[in-house]
């Protein structure tokens, strides 16, 4: 029977059923005497097993009449309506154990919290002679007041009742049926002492048992005793020890796993006897216990060597760097230094794009790493990994996320997509919006609530509450000091100073200004000149010399070197110079995470035909960023990265003659270009000024390189209009987003807005015919390739689906190609119908290597027939490096 919304049971009125259990369904409903919600428990009518059931539903009542705790469900009421028997409880907003852990293994404090709570209300049930007998997951509510345990269907009192134990006291095994049945007695089965199953009577020692097994899956994510069967499983519970703790789980205290399998004991003489005992071993642990904090030997053996020596540092992890709760009291540390490798999540790579990059970060208390990756299909996401769990998770609502950063209490991360900065916590639920970012260059998080962040490429710092609310300028791009844009700002430990880099491209080669700023206004102060952003931590201000990691002693009271600088790993990543910062991250704890360029080789300039071969290469091996196409189909346009001076300049080939030659020679960085229609020009933006202009120079050197535009903003994504007589663009700045403008070559060159949006947005080639104006845009939460009509903005129609960018119309004006940026290129028939257009279903053509969405790194010739791609190279080192006590190796330097 089920109740509609609004029936009623006595003064208690139906609201929704919660869900239903093998004695009954439980309602939502509200008490009409005292206007509280309520949980409303429904014995179900008839069935064979009604009686039973029956006598079940009044031992319940009776149980937990006679419990008062803060960590047991609470009764209300019992009663009984037109034939129907009810009882009222407090009615509990959360999740069940068994929904969290079906989420992973918890982390160890608050397994040891919600273990501690466990306890005490088994430990005042036990008191009052009342035994639980059905312990598992499913009963146990998390709520933002803690444990609540739920469900005494089963239980019984300790004194003896009339008529015969044995069997009696399983009533759910009378009904075989399969494990993954729905209301099946799984739980009951798989959390079962061997005494229970053996028709043997049930006390205390029972709950202690199951009590073990629930601790050992909040421990590992898996439960103790597996099996394909009913019968395999009470078999595993007979006879077989489940593999230790530290085995599945290396951080686990050695404490711990000797709670959890003397709790699993199949002697009940052998088990820790009492709930308040087994609570006390949890406090003790909690607090710091005597060794508590050196992780167990790990025995089990590893499927390869890399996942060994990444259990091998996990379980270091604790000894070495005195992690969580558990080691307030920890009266010793290991003195030595661990290093391993950590692999990305399986199906992904590391997302280290170059204008997007997610790299990882350790968190505040050395016990997770996030980081974002990218699956086949270019979708990318934040991940976070605990150090004492074996795989990654995603965190779901992040799509596109990218520079994340940490909360001061490791709870919660904050990252920046679709034009936001967002924050979320960790442990699962929906981001929160916390303003806006057009193209957030990173962030940092103070005790205080305080977030300073980097909200564009082309301003200086913000600051916003970790509620949201209104942002507010911290820091001015200094112009005499060369400043193009403020970025990655990182808090010192007192929560109000913060370190940040004045990022200057003109001075690439000697790198850019780290400085160290206050929220109150004071005074800044320039620390040193790197290539990316630093950090401080365990008492070192880490920074890259070049591609080399460094670490000097800092004062963070006084803001000054304390000693001299000793390195501490080469051949550090960085995703490209102009993101000015480095693959690596810190806790204060000893816990260093960074990856290596090792590996990284030149790529190449490959032909593809349209069927997806490679047809040849073009030129010799160099480090090629970006590829665009002559209009005349005789030379292409190439971006390559000097290495010296961590810049691009612009080169081309004679594709007749394979010859490539240089064709900017400014120190500053010269990306996008552009080809004028006639092929004898070349448009391309350079941050000669500062910012990104847009400049023009001939081929043939007829005329003086030309300054078309000088703006306070940055230009990019210039492509011809007219016949050549105009050139389309995109400016991004913090106040106005991104605006798409139109500047005409001749007469006054005055720019006119065409359009205008929050989010990031860049146009490619026009149609042949000039009608259509082809974009890509991230409004819909991840980038897509759009087409509306030009010069005025109407209708638009969308042309990729599931991701795409950077899109190319063929001469004939029938198909437009695209980079759906997990690596394959789509083609899509396209027809003009009037003011109309017909888009068809996107067709995959081959993939790529190398997708990059900051710019084009493949071009189509005008056939669509065959694509130069950039290519071919070998990718960075795929694993992090993880180092524990890493200040350890620094006593040799000194």
């Amino acid at each position: 029977m089920t109740l509609n919304a609004g029936s009623r049971l006595g003064p208690y009125e139906i609201v929704s059923l919660l869900g239903a259990g093998g004695m009954g369904e439980v309602y939502k409903a509200r008490d009409t005497r005292l206007e509280r919600e309520v949980a409303v428990k429904v014995l179900l009518p008839g069935g064979t097993s009604s009686d039973e059931m029956r006598q079940r539903f009044e031992r319940e009542a009776k149980a937990i009449s006679q419990l008062s705790h803060p960590h047991i469900c609470a009764l209300y009421d019992v009663g009984s309506h037109e034939g129907t028997e009810y009882l009222v409880m407090e009615y509990l907003e959360g999740e069940t154990l068994a929904t969290r852990l079906s989420k992973g293994p918890l982390p160890l404090d608050r397994l040891l919290a919600f273990g501690i709570q466990v306890a005490e209300a088994l430990d005042r049930a036990h008191r009052q002679g009342i035994v639980h007998r059905d312990l598992k997951p499913g009963n146990v509510m998390l709520t933002k007041s803690g444990v609540k345990l739920l469900d005494f269907g089963l239980a019984r009192t300790l004194a003896p009742q009339a008529g015969p134990s044995g069997m009696t006291s399983l009533p759910t095994m009378a009904q075989p049926t399969p494990l993954t049945q729905k209301g099946s007695i799984l739980g009951t089965f798989q959390y079962m002492a061997p005494e229970q199953l053996e028709g043997g009577e049930a006390d205390a020692r029972s709950d202690i048992f199951a009590f073990g097994a629930v601790l050992y899956e909040m421990a590992t994510g898996r439960k103790a005793f597996e099996g394909k069967s009913q019968a395999s499983v009470i078999g595993s519970i007979l006879k077989d020890e489940p593999p230790a703790v530290s085995s599945l789980a290396p951080m686990t205290p050695p404490a711990l796993d000797r709670v959890v399998a003397t709790c699993l004991a199949k002697d009940p003489d052998d088990r820790i006897q009492t709930a308040h005992d087994v609570r006390l071993q949890l406090q003790w642990i909690a607090e710091g216990g005597s060794q508590a904090g050196v992780p167990a030997p790990v025995v089990a053996r590893r499927k390869s060597r890399e996942r060994l020596a990444w259990t091998v540092a996990a379980a270091a992890l604790v000894a070495a760097a005195g992690l969580g709760a558990v080691l307030l009291l920890a009266p010793k540390k290991t003195e030595r230094v661990f290093r391993s490798a950590l692999p990305p999540p399986e199906g992904t790579s590391f997302w280290l794009e170059s204008n997007t990059p997610g790299p990882a970060v350790v968190s505040p208390d050395g016990r997770m790493v996030a980081f974002t990756a990218a699956d086949g299909n270019g979708k990318f996401q934040l991940y976070v990994r605990s150090l004492d769990a074996t795989e990654a998770r995603s965190l779901s609502g992040t799509d596109g996320a990218q520079y994340p950063f940490w909360s001061p209490d490791s709870r919660s991360l904050g990252f920046f997509t679709t034009g936001k900065l967002k924050t979320i916590e960790v442990s699962g639920g929906a981001p929160l919006t916390l303003c806006t970012a057009p193209e957030g260059k990173g962030g940092t998080w103070s005790p205080a609530g305080v977030i300073v962040f980097a909200a564009s490429p082309t301003a200086g710092l913000f600051r916003v509450s970790d509620k949201g609310g209104e942002s507010a300028p911290v820091t001015k791009l200094d112009v005499k000091r060369g400043d193009d844009s403020h970025r990655h700002p990182r808090f010192l430990p007192d929560g109000k100073h913060y370190l940040y880099v004045a990022r200057n491209q003109r001075a690439a080669g000697e790198g850019s200004p780290v400085i160290v700023a206050s929220l109150d206004g004071g005074a800044e102060k320039v620390l040193l000149r790197s290539p990316a952003a630093a950090i401080y931590a365990s008492g070192h201000l880490l920074y890259l010399r070049e591609a080399t990691l460094m670490a000097r002693p800092f004062d963070t009271v006084r803001l000054s070197f304390t000693g001299d600088a000793a390195p501490v790993a080469e051949g550090i990543l960085m995703p490209a110079p102009a993101t000015a910062i480095g693959v690596f991250s810190a806790s204060q704890n000893g816990v260093l995470v960074y990856q290596t360029a090792r590996g990284h080789l030149t790529s190449a300039l490959q032909w593809y035909s349209r069927d997806g071969k490679v047809d040849g290469t073009l030129g010799e091996p160099a480090d090629y960023a970006e590829v665009v196409l002559s209009p005349d189909g005789k030379q292409a346009a190439v971006t390559i990265l000097d290495a010296a001076t961590g810049t691009h300049d612009v080169w081309v080939f004679d594709l007749g003659r394979g010859v490539r030659t240089r064709f900017t020679f400014d120190p500053a960085d010269d990306v996008a270009p552009v080809w004028s229609p006639d092929s004898s020009a070349l448009v391309f933006s350079s941050n000669r000024k500062g910012h990104y202009d847009l400049y023009r120079k001939s081929l043939d050197g007829s005329a003086e390189e030309e300054v078309l535009l000088v703006s306070e903003r940055d230009t990019y994504g210039a492509t011809f209009t007219g016949g050549g007589s105009s050139l389309l663009f995109t400016q991004v700045s913090p106040e106005a987003g991104f605006e798409m403008q139109l500047l005409p070559l001749g007469g006054s060159r005055k720019p006119e807005l065409l359009r205008k949006s929050k989010l990031n947005e860049i146009a490619s080639p026009l149609s042949p015919d000039g009608r259509w104006l082809p974009y890509s845009s991230e409004e819909s939460g991840r980038w897509e390739v759009y087409v509306t009509s030009f010069p005025g903005a109407g209708r638009k129609w969308q042309v990729s689906k599931g991701g795409g960018a950077y899109a190319y119309w063929s001469a004939d004006g029938r198909e437009i190609i695209y980079h759906d940026l997990g690596g394959t290129l789509h083609a899509v028939a396209v027809a003009a119908r009037g003011e109309t257009l017909e888009v068809g279903e996107p067709k995959p053509l081959f993939r790529v290597p190398g997708p990059n969405p900051s710019g084009s790194t493949f071009w189509p010739t005008a056939d669509h027939q065959r694509f130069l791609v950039v290519g071919g190279g070998q990718k960075p080192n795929a694993f992090l490096d993880l180092v524990v006590n890493w200040p350890l190796q620094l006593r040799g330097a000194k």
